[in-house]
């Protein structure tokens, strides 16, 4: 049996489900469904917003599905009635097992790590600000706890020393998307041999991706700065680290950094900011400078530190408020 032959149900929401779903498409392959999140209504206007998968799927005339709860009644009988022989999750949400075990050939998930590393919801950033050298997506087959299902396939990438989060980003959507295509062609040929994830980490320490949230980003200077760079690194563009500044007036600003250089040796305080007030800003993180290259203070658009330092030739003035 070739993959084309299969009904497949892809479920997905955010850019990095698209590029799957995409090469599927293109490859003429028999997608009966496309699940995704429901609209929402964002902004001051309230305008609705449609995920970047259903945007696709739209262009493309696709069936969409796009169920408040996934044990919805209406929605199970819809899925039952497109008799799905395998779904495809990319970037969802977690499948309750009356929706995963439905296909005969089984739900398989594409994750932005080299499970069993980094399981969880935010596995790039977290592999980036760990510092680590190199990551990877796994296909994996659905089972009740998330992220711990028997391995199909993986593919490995480096991690650069001025790689970010954007960077690894795109390159393991493209990347995914090729290993899902070699997934479903294995499945389909029945060539596949599932590996349990226990039986790839019995000596080595599993590191966890959580979702991120705001005090995850906030900067602690007194780090290293490579720490700090990592942070940086592994938080940009979005949802990017921030620290909080105040001028002589006491008037405090929110101050995100995206890019930034590991410089000399100080002595200096943590936190002591030094600039020329025209073309550098220098941060003291742990015993090194941290030159910042780019960063959005709150209120203004992004912009690199010359641009920055027309409007704020006094930064050396301001201090960073722990």
């Amino acid at each position: 049996m070739k993959g084309k032959d299969l009904r497949i149900i892809y479920m997905g929401t955010p850019d990095f489900a698209v590029a799957g779903l995409k090469v599927l498409v293109k490859n003429d392959y028999n997608i009966v469904g496309v699940v995704t999140m429901p609209d929402k209504h964002t902004g001051r206007g309230l305008k609705i917003h449609e995920s970047a998968v259903k945007q696709y799927a739209k262009e493309h005339k696709l069936n969409i599905l796009q169920p408040e709860k996934l044990k919805n009644s209406e929605f199970l009988k819809e899925l039952i009635e497109l008799k799905a022989d395998l779904q495809i999750v990319v970037a969802f949400r977690m499948l309750p097992e009356i929706v995963w075990s439905m296909p005969r050939m089984g739900t398989f998930n594409l994750h932005a790590s080299l499970l069993p590393q980094y399981r969880g919801a935010a596995p790039i950033n977290w592999a980036i600000i760990n510092g680590e050298k190199e990551t990877g997506v796994t296909t994996f087959l659905l089972d009740k706890e998330i992220d711990t299902g028997k391995i199909l396939f993986q593919e490995k990438v480096s991690i650069g020393e001025k790689d970010n989060m954007e960077d690894i980003h795109d390159r393991l959507m493209n990347l995914g998307a090729d290993l899902i295509l070699k997934t479903v062609e294995s499945i389909a040929d029945n060539k596949f041999k599932p590996i349990p994830q226990n039986q790839l980490h019995t000596e080595i320490s599993l590191k966890s991706a959580p979702k991120i949230f705001k005090e995850d980003c906030h900067i602690n200077w007194s780090l290293p700065a490579e720490k700090t760079r990592n942070l940086i690194r592994g938080l940009s563009p979005y949802p990017a680290a921030w620290t909080e500044i105040s001028n002589f007036q006491g008037k405090t600003f929110s101050m995100k950094i995206f890019s930034a250089e590991i410089g000399g040796k100080t002595d200096l305080v943590p936190g002591t900011i030094l600039s020329d007030g025209k073309k550098e800003i220098r941060i003291v993180s742990g015993e090194n400078f941290l030159k910042i290259t780019d960063l959005q203070i709150s209120g203004k658009k992004r912009m690199n530190v010359p641009d920055f330092l027309n409007g704020f030739h006094d930064i050396k003035e301001f201090k960073i408020k722990i």
